[in-house]
């Protein structure tokens, strides 16, 4: 049996194929109708992602968009590894954490 790596063991290349086989095995499930193994292997994705995106490039006091929740809009207060902590706008100021791969630059060109 073949002992399976942490992703941040992982190289660029080795992330990037398994982001490829983790999205495909998310297709077969939606084609099944097993959503929630779906929904397992989209954030196992997101979370390899996460590994490919610079920490540094996430700056604490700044605004992001989410990912694929159009309109909606994360301020960040902390990372904590491949996590960012603080709030979705307009709601309720609860804190949360977002894998970094999820939040988009709401500034021009980036």
């Amino acid at each position: 049996m073949e002992i399976e790596k942490k992703y941040s063991e992982m190289t660029e290349h080795e992330l990037r194929t398994e982001i490829g086989r983790l999205m495909e095995k998310a297709r077969k499930a939606e084609q099944l109708g097993i959503v929630n193994e779906y929904a397992v292997y989209q954030r196992k994705a997101v979370m390899a992602q996460s590994f490919l995106v610079d920490p540094k490039t996430i700056e604490p006091g700044e605004i992001y968009r989410i990912d694929g929740d159009e309109g909606v809009f994360f301020h960040v207060d902390y990372l904590k590894g491949r996590f960012a902590w603080g709030y979705r706008l307009g709601g309720e100021r609860a804190e949360e954490a977002l894998p970094i791969a999820m939040l988009k630059s709401v500034k021009t060109g980036k």
